[in-house]
């Protein structure tokens, strides 16, 4: 009888021990993603002359749409608004902050999976903690192209209209004044008078354009998964937003016709192909799902 109630001793010492070494586990595995995240917005932060003059994907593809003079996006440019909030989710994505949920075994394509909330700690940018608040508290999950829609204001259904952000391109209009790369004036359309974000800080525009130009042309690496993931996104969803042609304006015609070859390359892959390779992030080749269907 001693011997039995030895034996179920240990036993229930060795479940124990078990349990606890699975949660000390458990928090190592979440602390290190924890500290990876630190990492990468750490080195994030790195990147750029100083914090002042470091752009998001937003502001970079609004930058690349204002005109330099006139301080306004094209009056033609209907894609823009819905190239922005694709911005938001790939930089929420590339921020650690969301992820696609998996895919299962039966594999579903891009644009059937769910947003998930991957980490709701605050990105120190408005719009993004706004969208992500959105994302977080939202159930049923929803996928990418109604997120798209619904931070649009695209939607019928007038139950989710609380989703869309408002006066997007004016908020970040007013995020570039305060890096000092835009300021605001007044100007007068006859009928109306409208704000308006001149440039200013040519040189932080001129090392964007460069930037984009130079991905495509002098540091071009024939293969998507060898760019850095911040500027493939930017291309893409510069195209997206109907303003990468601005940034090849400048070029002389032959560098202008490779550099748009390049590009074109970089538009017909395949996102479900692209995003099954390792290190790709599933939601950026999700994003470019969405607005090339």
């Amino acid at each position: 009888m001693a011997s039995l109630t030895h034996r179920t001793a240990g036993l229930v010492q060795r479940r124990t021990e078990a349990i606890r070494t699975a949660a000390a586990e458990k928090e190592r595995e979440s602390g290190a993603e924890e500290d990876e995240l630190r990492r990468a917005e750490e080195e994030d932060d790195d990147k750029g002359d100083s914090k002042e003059t470091r752009l998001t994907l937003m502001e970079e593809v609004l930058l690349l749409g204002l005109k330099d003079r006139e301080g306004y996006t094209s009056f033609w440019n209907d894609c823009i608004s819905s190239g922005l909030r694709g911005c938001m989710l790939v930089e929420l994505a590339l921020r650690g902050r969301l992820q696609l949920e998996a895919c299962g075994v039966r594999r579903k394509s891009l644009l059937s999976r769910k947003v998930i909330c991957k980490s709701d700690a605050p990105t120190g940018d408005v719009l993004l903690d706004e969208a992500l608040k959105h994302i977080k508290d939202t159930q049923p999950l929803e996928t990418v192209q109604s997120w798209i829609e619904l931070l649009s204001g695209e939607t019928w259904n007038p139950l989710k209209l609380h989703y869309q952000l408002r006066n997007v391109r004016e908020r970040l209009a007013k995020n570039l004044v305060e890096k000092g790369v835009l300021t605001t004036e007044k100007q007068n359309f006859l009928l109306f008078d409208m704000t308006t974000h001149p440039l200013t800080n040519s040189s932080i525009k001129q090392r964007l354009v460069k930037k984009v130009q130079d991905s495509v042309l002098e540091k071009w690496v024939n293969d998507p998964h060898r760019m850095d993931k911040r500027v493939l996104a930017l291309i893409l969803l510069a195209h997206s937003s109907d303003v990468l042609e601005n940034a090849f304006a400048p070029l002389q015609d032959e560098q202008y016709d490779l550099g748009m070859k390049r590009v074109h390359a970089l538009l017909e892959l395949e996102p479900e192909k692209e995003s099954a390779k390792p290190s790709a992030n599933e939601l950026m080749w999700a994003v470019v799902a969405a607005f090339t269907k």
